[in-house]
């Protein structure tokens, strides 16, 4: 199968992203309600190892728009917090716009502190998270001559939403059954971390049904034929050791693409970071490439004319509720994590509060120690538990460690990463937490 872009007709873009969704929805084997994801991947390619360029929220959705890392977009941060990309113009809306897209941003966008238009470059916004879905479906009803990019972004399934362990008087509220779901595989199984993955599993349910709203509307307008859909979230899921972790359960994923010549039920295993998106879809609508995209085309391996397009893929970390300095590089077989802060404890927080975090900090999670440098070998160890970088009696590992040392440094290089030159400051007036607190939600300091 070849993909044949062109300019004659371009197709639409509508780019659906959720909250804290990782890759725990059915299209990847867990036991969710969500069968409209379930019918989109069906109808598209489904990447089973793609990742974010950091499992925190705004980085996270600026390398994706931008097609860089968020060091390189200046996105280090949260937009609400403070923090901006460098150049505004390199969203992926002023791109789209000089190509003749009409774009319409309904729901949250997080990486302007402002969705106005002169921050992010859509024609049209409406920002309105709770209605993001009905937002888009009577744009959608409605939708002008000329090619579109509609941009859907969700709330859920963010914690402290409208159905996601709302608290009422001191009180957690769970709207998921607890008793049959099963947990990610690195929490301990117990009844309180059961309770609150199933207030997960609720939100992943009223996400997919939102998410139906919108397909449902491309159906009935005729225009499913001709829509590229991207579908994907941020970052992994908020729990303990999953957002704002560079181990696969933080940046790990969900990942569906179909539209027009995109073969249906496709299952693609190459590594591929969000900020590929970019690049491919350049490709696809033959727009030439802006000089500062990073990432690399998926057409080839949509194609199946090759099997990979990376051969490594990188992620960061540097603020989210506060300072924690970390990069990754992943290959298909190794993990390499680097912390920069010294600090060797886990910045609290950069933690969601929910339940599982309380149950685990009654019982020492803040007394443990972390590496600042850890190997993981993901062919016999997925679970990223056993690291090997202190490993020097094994061959296999020593030599793995010095490669992936270099696979960092080259690319912290190539990158212009301001870590290199010491530890990287906030900008003046944003709010950071004390990376010795315990909640995101303790009063910040202003950055003078």
């Amino acid at each position: 199968m070849e993909i044949m872009p062109g300019s004659a007709s371009r197709p639409n873009i509508v780019y659906v992203h959720s909250h804290d969704t990782g890759r725990f929805v059915s299209p990847y084997g867990h036991a969710l309600v969500t069968p409209n994801l379930q019918k989109l991947a069906e109808s598209g390619v489904l990447f089973r190892g793609a990742f974010s360029a950091a499992p925190t929220c705004s980085p996270s959705r600026a390398a994706l728009l931008t097609g860089q890392a968020p060091h390189s977009s200046g996105m280090m941060g949260l937009a609400h917090r403070g923090f901006a990309l460098h150049e505004p113009a390199q969203h992926l809306a002023h791109t789209l716009k000089g190509a003749g897209y009409f774009s319409v941003l309904t729901g949250m966008q997080h990486v302007a502190a402002s969705a106005d238009v002169g921050k992010t470059g859509y024609d049209v916004v409406i920002a309105k998270p709770n209605r993001a879905e009905i937002e888009a479906a009577a744009f959608l009803d409605n939708a002008p001559s000329q090619p579109f990019f509609l941009d859907v972004g969700f709330a859920e399934t963010h914690r402290f939403g409208p159905h996601f362990n709302r608290e009422s008087d001191g009180k957690p509220v769970s709207r998921g059954d607890g008793r049959y779901v099963s947990i990610p595989p690195h929490l301990p199984d117990n009844e309180t971390t059961r309770a609150d993955f199933a207030d997960y599993a609720q939100a992943a349910e009223i996400l997919d049904a939102k998410i139906g709203v919108v397909l449902e509307a491309l159906e009935r307008n005729h225009l499913t034929e001709n829509t590229i859909i991207i579908c994907t979230t941020d970052h992994g899921l908020a729990f303990p050791g999953m957002k704002c972790n560079l181990t696969d359960r933080g940046i790990g994923v969900m990942l569906m693409l179909c539209g027009p010549q995109i073969p249906a039920g496709m299952v693609c295993d190459a590594l591929v970071s969000q900020i590929d998106i970019f690049p491919t879809l350049c490709d696809w609508l033959e727009i030439a490439k802006p000089k500062w995209l990073q990432g690399r085309s998926l057409l080839p391996v949509i194609s199946q004319s090759a099997s990979q397009v990376n051969d490594a893929i990188f992620a960061e970390v540097t603020y989210h509720a506060a300072y924690e300095a970390q990069r990754c590089v992943r290959t298909p077989r190794w993990k390499y994590i680097r912390r920069f802060d010294k600090r060797n404890r886990v910045a609290l927080p950069n933690c969601d509060d929910s339940p599982t975090k309380t149950w685990l900090l009654e019982r020492g999670w803040a007394e443990r120690a972390i590496a600042d440098e850890q190997l993981f070998d993901l062919w016999f160890e997925p679970q990223e538990m056993n690291n090997l970088a202190a490993a020097t009696e094994n061959p296999l590992a020593a030599n793995a460690l010095e490669e992936m040392r270099w696979r960092l440094d080259n690319w912290m290089h190539e990158t212009d990463d301001p870590l290199l030159r010491g530890a990287v400051s906030a900008p003046s007036g944003a709010q950071i937490n004390d990376p010795d607190g315990k909640s995101p939600n303790e009063a910040p300091q202003t950055v003078a």
